[in-house]
């Protein structure tokens, strides 16, 4: 007996129809500087154009990272909502190579799945082209793979690439962070992309009242994406350090800014830390409640158990989802211009020498 390609759980007629949608996504986010569209071996930008993205640049450097969304792609397919997580993909790359100073030129995508959907991979990938156009950058090109077998039917996983430009002298590398410098935390939009192994594990009810809404869809906004606000940032004052707080939290994160021994001295009491997180806590911590009592109670646990509250900073962004070092005397015009972008933002801290080898992070 003969088996087909599509009798083995590959259907290209349906990967043919995604890559339609794909083409429309994309064209929305293209540019002069897109030599050829989606469906091509490679895509393909001007070099022209990314000398001219770095005109009045010295020596203009490429800055590229890549990431993916993780386990709350879960979170998505449970609550049957796929629209969001694009933009988590586009944001935890885009975030990262800004943490250098870099402006975001071009992104690629990697969709893998068991069974093909065409219209679910569309609506994944209209948030990557969200992600694109609300950061500068254009949807070049991706793959979409279809592994009956390797991944249940029904679910995908999705990661991303991104490519970005800086000035050399201009690099945010740490090197220009000293003792006294200002630490500045801009406001998450949430849980963003990490942290969702854990979760999962706390908060089995997606259908959980959480201030008139659902928790699954509390846990699914997409990650805040900080390129316009921070580049615009940078052409007024000179940002030292950047870090997004992503996987490891605030002990893994805002030590990575720093080139030499520091400390970032971080003030317990210099933000109100979102319900969200109050929830999780109270969710680790073994208790019943569920809704309103639980964030009450996550609340005073994260008060009273250190242990637990330094587990919550060490896993999640506990709503700052960016921190800038800046000098002292920037910190009020920063503060300023962020609320002015409609970024909420809060001296969380400041930055000490340390006579050892140590880069490292401590609460106050």
């Amino acid at each position: 007996m003969r088996i087909s390609y599509k009798g083995a759980g590959v259907n290209i007629e349906e990967a043919y129809r995604a890559v339609a949608h794909y083409r429309e996504i994309a064209a929305e986010t293209a540019h002069g500087a897109v030599v050829n569209g989606i469906g091509g071996f490679g895509g393909m930008f001007s070099l022209k154009e990314i000398i001219a993205a770095g005109q009045g640049m010295e020596e203009p450097v490429l800055v590229s990272g890549t990431d993916g969304v993780g386990t709350k792609l879960d979170i998505a397919f449970r609550m049957g909502k796929y629209d969001t997580v694009g933009i988590d993909c586009v944001a935890m790359c885009v975030n990262d190579i800004l943490c250098h100073g870099a402006k975001p030129l071009f992104f690629l995508d990697y969709l893998a799945c068991g069974t093909l959907n065409a219209e679910t991979a569309a609506q994944m990938v209209k948030g990557v082209a969200v992600g694109c156009r609300e950061t500068g950058s254009v949807l070049l090109g991706g793959e979409t793979a279809e592994m009956p077998g390797f991944y249940d039917p029904g679910k995908y996983d999705i990661a991303g690439f991104a490519v970005g430009i800086a000035d050399r002298k201009k690099l945010v590398d740490g090197g220009r962070i000293q003792a006294g410098d200002a630490l500045i935390g801009i406001a998450s939009s949430g849980v963003h992309s990490n942290g969702f192994s854990l979760i999962r594990k706390v908060i089995l009810n997606l259908e959980e009242d959480f201030g008139g809404m659902p928790i699954g869809i509390a846990l699914l906004e997409p990650t805040r994406l900080y390129v316009k606000p921070v580049l615009g940032l940078m052409e007024l004052i000179e940002i030292h350090g950047m870090a997004q707080i992503t996987g490891g939290g605030f002990y893994e994160n805002i030590p990575r800014m720093f080139s030499a021994p520091m400390n970032g001295v971080i003030r317990k009491d210099s933000w109100r830390i979102p319900p969200l997180f109050a929830r999780i806590a109270s969710g680790i911590a073994g208790g019943g409640e569920t809704g309103a009592a639980a964030q009450e109670a996550g609340m005073r646990l994260l008060e009273s158990d250190e242990t637990l509250r330094k587990s919550m900073f060490n896993t999640f962004n506990m709503g700052i989802g960016f921190v800038l070092a800046v000098g002292a005397l920037d910190c009020q015009q920063t503060l300023a211009y962020l609320e002015h972008c409609g970024y909420p933002a809060w001296q969380i801290g400041h930055v000490e020498a340390d006579a050892g080898t140590t880069r490292a992070v401590r609460f106050v």
